[in-house]
């Protein structure tokens, strides 16, 4: 099977052509230019492939949660693209590709929400899959889910920008911390594979991203 994934949800752009057990991918630090470079980067990995968009079986994105605008971004193309010869959708998890980048066990992928707030979500490797612990949610770092035992590995943006918020919370539990590591379109088609192979995948004018949280921006009183 092939399939294309695509991820935008941080100031990362990247996208993954996976082939069978065969995976390329493509990645820069896009900052605010996820929708001039998704379309080129996803046209180059068609290319080096030799493969049409219609031979692809199914396109996986980063449904969140992440910037807002980030995650219509790669919804948006997911959709216009598969719609256009008629293939599934697959929305995967951004927090659970945090986690398969992770490399670990036990993870607690961590990203910042800005507005003094993390997204948050605990995952423990299940085979080649998850369990999730906690579900995907956003608050203070203070409040991040509680973890029984230790040997969990941190990760994601969250652990920079609230490192020691963070690291009061998991007093003695964190085996590592990995703040540098963000979703990738590489894990999202790792993970969105087994989905797609099962028949898993959403028409494409169904899928949605997942933004957790309602409000983007705060009012004058909460910036005062």
């Amino acid at each position: 099977m092939n399939l294309l994934a695509l991820d935008t949800s941080t100031e990362f752009c990247s996208a993954a052509l996976l082939r069978g057990e065969s995976l390329t991918h493509r990645e820069t630090h896009a900052v605010q230019r996820h929708s001039e470079l998704i379309l080129p980067m996803i046209e180059d990995l068609l290319a080096a492939a030799d493969l049409k968009l219609s031979q692809l079986d199914g396109i996986a994105f980063g449904a969140g949660p992440g910037s807002f605008t980030g995650l219509r971004i790669a919804c948006g193309v997911a959709q216009g693209l598969a719609f256009g010869v008629n293939i599934p959708v697959v929305p995967v998890g951004t927090l659970v590709a945090l986690a398969q980048e992770a490399g670990a066990d036990k993870v607690i992928a961590c990203l910042d929400a800005r507005m003094g707030e993390i997204y948050y979500a605990v995952y423990l490797r299940a085979g080649a899959s998850w369990k999730e612990i906690a579900a995907p949610g956003v608050g203070l770092a203070q409040s991040a889910p509680a973890v029984e035992g230790n040997g969990w590995v941190g990760c994601g943006s969250g652990f920079a920008v609230y490192a020691d918020e963070l690291a009061k919370r998991y007093a003695g539990q964190l085996s590592g911390v990995t703040a540098a590591l963000h979703p990738h379109a590489r894990s999202i088609a790792r993970l969105a594979m087994p989905v797609l192979a099962a028949g898993g995948g959403l028409p494409a004018e169904q899928a949605t991203p997942m933004y957790v949280r309602d409000k983007v921006a705060l009012k004058m009183h909460e910036q005062r």
